[in-house]
């Protein structure tokens, strides 16, 4: 056990921690030569493609140390703020953190998220100060924002370059010799908690855990607290490179375990695990429940592929924990499901996830928060779904949600971000100077205004640089209507929204003019309405396909002509009444991209 160090690596994105894993693995020589490659960690196409890490990833390196073997457990963190619970259930099962740094970049606002989580948890901080080796580094000026920060002594931050292996056997010696070795009692009842699991379509569900108290053995009877359900422990092992099988893990050890699970559902992340003979008393603290930012209904592009969608998002779901979902169904979509998601991010890599894995054609709503509705009678209902509100005469008010969001920025780029956060309805809170030329501002801001377009318009104003992070503070009364898009006449429901009633008629009428260039044209005219209660407040006409039934006229008498359009007339009108106007995914989306 004293030879056992547990630790993952926090940074913002873009700071270097998977390009410093890799160099860790090479130096300790726990991937094979051949099987090396960049983001070795990231094994998801999805998360080379766009740069970032999705999933926490955990395994074990083996560290020489006067002449001592070490056994280092590298549990891997993303860094987007939306993946924001995957680095709290990585660092619950940790006794010290890496906190990396980018030295041309400086502190960014989820360092500082991240780093106050792990200090909550008591972690060890070893300060890393990365890129060292580019031109435009600046290493005096962040050592002293990260000594500012933290506390610590210059001489405790290392100075390192991920992408050349400058620095790392001074990273691994004091990771030997600052993180405390993991604290536990060998000889007491079984106490592990799941930090993760994934689906195999050949062995089933594997969970990987941490070992806090007594040991485990191959074949052992064990029991999952949460769900109170029974398993015999089948293969027990370490992650390294691959999973490697052994016959006992004890206190401080990080493992998985295969036990002929075959239905997602009954592994929670974030259970204990203990022994049925001996069972320990309560359960691991320091587990949160995720409350989902964002709903947004997942309808199949085919009806017949709904149960194949089912079993595609509870196996998502059993890799992904922060991903919620209920039932649901619309009159536009049919069958499908309402998504909880932790912020757009996250839901478009869900769905291009269930694209790329499990081959589904998915239709995916305009993404909304959810509302707390007070009626007349004093009931509480939550709102996730427009579609859902109560008949206006009985709403006595309507609240929603506000976040904190901290932004740290250049100084040059302030007055835009104040004014994109004051048109949002953001009320300035804070705003302080961490450096001469860069400031950390604080704005209570509602989520409905921050899930469209707040994040892109944030990096292009200020070119990249600002840096965003959240969390949910409180509901606010707020004077809310239900937009509702209507196509000749008939309510779309997957289309309509809950928005501020001051920026209903601008957006009504964008969203109006978008949906005529990509509704494509039928036999007759489709009328495009957006409308709030029984009020028009926009309209745009998609024209009809005709035929020029007028062409073999020539001359002669008007009437002719006009009793040939009269007949086309009433053709198109009795199409209009059977047809029905078919609207086009790009629809769904281009509500997020409407500027």
């Amino acid at each position: 056990m004293k030879n056992i160090r547990n630790f993952c690596i926090i940074a913002h994105i873009d700071h270097g921690k998977s390009t410093l894993a890799d160099r860790m693995l090479e130096f300790t020589k726990s991937v094979p030569q051949r099987e090396m490659e960049n983001q070795v960690l990231d094994d998801m196409d999805l998360e080379r493609e766009r740069g970032i890490t999705i999933k926490s990833h955990a395994i074990q390196m083996e560290y020489e140390y006067d002449g001592e073997k070490y056994y280092l457990n590298l549990i891997d963190t993303p860094g987007h703020v939306d993946f924001s619970y995957e680095v709290s259930r990585s660092i619950a099962a940790c006794e010290g953190a890496l906190l990396v740094v980018d030295s041309t970049q400086g502190i960014q606002a989820q360092t500082i998220s991240n780093l106050y989580q792990a200090l909550d948890n008591d972690l060890e901080i070893i300060p890393v100060l990365n890129k060292i080796d580019l031109q435009n580094s600046m290493v005096e000026e962040v050592s002293d924002q990260i000594i500012d920060l933290i506390g610590c002594n210059k001489e405790d931050i290392v100075l390192a370059s991920a992408k050349t292996g400058e620095g790392v056997d001074q990273i691994l010696r004091k990771i030997v010799e600052n993180i405390p070795q993991p604290k536990g009692d060998e000889n007491a009842p079984l106490q592990a908690l799941i930090f993760d699991s994934v689906f195999n379509a050949y062995r089933g569900v594997i969970s990987y855990f941490r070992v806090f108290n007594g040991t485990i053995k191959t074949n052992d009877k064990i029991k999952f607290m949460n769900t109170q359900r029974e398993y015999t422990a089948d293969e027990i092992g370490i992650l390294k490179y691959d999973l490697s099988p052994c016959k006992t893990l004890s206190v401080g050890d990080v493992g998985y375990i295969i036990s002929s699970i075959k239905t997602s559902t009954e592994v929670k992340v974030g259970d204990t695990i203990t022994s049925v003979a001996n069972p320990c008393t309560e359960a691991i603290q320091g587990f949160q429940e995720v409350k989902p930012m964002v709903y947004a209904g997942v309808y199949p592009q085919d009806a017949a592929d709904y149960e194949e969608l089912r079993s595609s998002i509870e196996k998502l779901q059993l890799n992904d924990a922060s991903l919620t979902f209920v039932p649901e169904s619309s009159l536009a979509l049919g069958f499908g499901f309402r998504c909880g998601f932790l912020g757009l991010l996250h839901m478009e890599i869900i769905q291009e996830r269930l694209e790329r894995e499990f081959n589904i054609d998915v239709i995916t709503t305009v993404p909304n928060v959810n509302y707390k509705v007070y009626t007349t009678k004093g009931e509480c209902l939550e709102v996730y779904n427009p579609s859902g509100l109560p008949d206006p005469s009985s709403i006595e008010h309507i609240e929603e949600p506000y976040i904190l969001a901290s932004i740290i920025t250049k100084a040059e780029y302030i007055g835009g971000i104040l004014k994109l956060c004051i048109d949002k309805r953001g009320i300035l809170k804070n705003q302080t100077y961490i450096s001469s030329d860069r400031a950390e501002i604080v704005f209570e801001l509602p989520l409905g205004e921050v899930v469209f377009d707040f994040y892109d318009k944030l990096k292009s104003i200020s070119k990249g640089y600002a840096s965003f992070d959240y969390h949910p503070f409180d509901y606010k009364h707020s004077k809310l209507v239900k937009l509702e898009i209507l196509l000749n006449g008939d309510a779309v429901d997957a289309l309509s929204t809950l928005i501020y009633a001051d920026n209903a008629y601008p957006f009504g009428r964008r969203m109006c003019e978008k949906l005529k260039e990509l509704i494509p044209r039928q036999q007759y005219d489709i009328a495009i309405q957006a409308a709030i209660g029984s009020k028009i407040i926009a309209r745009e006409t998609v024209k009809a396909v005709r035929k020029d039934v007028t062409a073999k006229c020539y001359g002669g008498d008007i009437t002719r002509k006009r009793k040939l359009l009269e007949k086309q007339k009433e053709g198109k009108k009795r199409m209009r009444q059977v047809g029905n106007v078919e609207v086009p995914q790009s629809a769904f989306l281009a509500v997020l991209k409407l500027d």
